[in-house]
């Protein structure tokens, strides 16, 4: 396996750290089309932006509530 950036380092361990009990692969998987989901909804809502962060975070507590 080719070394990763620190940044998908980090997503990736966490996402290993809460699904531990799914293969690797298919975290990683799972975890790609997350971040890709997550890019499209941030160029989709660009214009009522203040930082992109807004819109992850905003999504990642809607999740964690449910």
């Amino acid at each position: 396996m080719t070394k990763l950036s620190p940044a998908a380092q980090a997503v990736l361990d966490a996402a290993y750290r809460e699904m531990d009990y799914a293969p690797r692969r298919h975290v990683q998987w799972v975890t790609a089309a997350a971040l890709r989901a997550a890019a499209d909804e941030v160029c989709l809502r660009w214009a009522e932006l203040k930082h992109p962060a807004d819109v992850l975070n905003t999504i990642a507590d809607e999740l964690e509530t449910q």
